[in-house]
């Protein structure tokens, strides 16, 4: 399938990205939110970030004219009926999504392949609900989109080959990876990450280790790039509990409880970087953490 328009639902921080790395690919995107100022801002971090890329050298001034031309905003979700494939990217509640899918079957091109960047909801659960579970299938980009190479793609069970091969084949325009994932709660990196992260919760919550100290050690002492809490104010925490609460539930095995203080943060409506305070408090010029 020649897949040339694609459909993105939900203006976030992952729907902005994958419509930012669509156009740059040469697709027709129509990007949609139920909110205007959403729309209005998502354009905007988008052309913020592809001139970021045009200062560094990755991108020209004319890709990025075409780019930005090629992307399109609506608040009607029935207006992206005619896509090729649609890429729902709303937040992680699967009744948000099921609502998502069912207000769109009606308006589907025939052709129309449906697909979720969920990051942790069954795949199968969700394509069962819709007229096409042969056309759906799991699309799950990493986040910042522009930046990250890998895509995992998660077939339910009943997608067919012609739907993956159409997916890959975008994957592959877009020069980035795709890692194949079977329809597990939260797949391959969230059934690795999500753990580390709720495991730095529990090491703060039972004292072993103040914020400061818990991000520093796996910096230094792992390499990585950025430390697990303070990592999980990036993703956000509402993300992660949703995502330890898929696991839980979806394996009923304990070791995948999420941590009593990350509930307690989403309760405080303390989500991380969005909301300015999570395990740091962003409110200054420099973050500080919390606890």
């Amino acid at each position: 399938m020649d897949i040339k328009r694609i459909g993105v639902v939900g203006a976030g921080q992952m729907g902005n990205g994958i419509a930012h790395v669509m156009a740059l690919a040469g697709y027709d995107v129509l990007l949609n939110d139920i909110s205007g100022e959403a729309l209005e801002a998502a354009v905007a971090r988008i052309d913020k970030n592809i001139e970021r890329q045009v200062s560094k050298g990755a991108v020209s001034v004319l890709e990025k004219a075409e780019a930005m031309a090629r992307i399109n905003t609506t608040v009607t979700l029935s207006d992206l009926g005619p896509c090729d494939l649609i890429i729902e990217a709303a937040t992680e509640r699967e009744e948000i999504k099921d609502q998502i899918f069912a207000t769109l079957l009606p308006h589907l091109a025939e052709h129309t392949i449906l697909t979720s960047n969920t990051s942790s909801i069954s795949i199968t659960r969700l394509a069962a609900k819709t007229d096409r579970p042969e056309r759906f299938m799991g699309f799950h980009f990493m986040n910042p989109v522009p930046l990250m190479q890998l895509v995992e793609l998660i077939r339910g069970i009943a997608t067919d080959q012609p739907t993956y091969d159409a997916c890959l084949a975008v994957v592959e325009r877009l020069n980035k990876t795709a890692a194949s994932a079977e329809d597990f709660p939260a797949f391959i990196v969230n059934r690795i990450l999500m753990p580390m992260i709720n495991e730095a919760v529990y090491t703060l919550y039972e004292g072993v280790g103040s914020v400061h100290s818990i991000d520093q050690s796996l910096k230094l002492g792992a390499n990585h790039p950025m430390g697990p809490l303070e990592l999980a104010d990036f993703i956000g925490l509402d993300t992660c509990l949703a995502i330890m609460n898929v696991l839980h539930d979806g394996l009923a095995d304990t070791k995948y409880r999420p941590c009593p203080l990350l509930t307690k943060y989403v309760e405080a409506g303390w989500l991380g970087r969005k909301t300015k305070r999570g395990f740091y408090d962003y409110r200054g010029d420099v973050p500080v953490p919390t606890r």
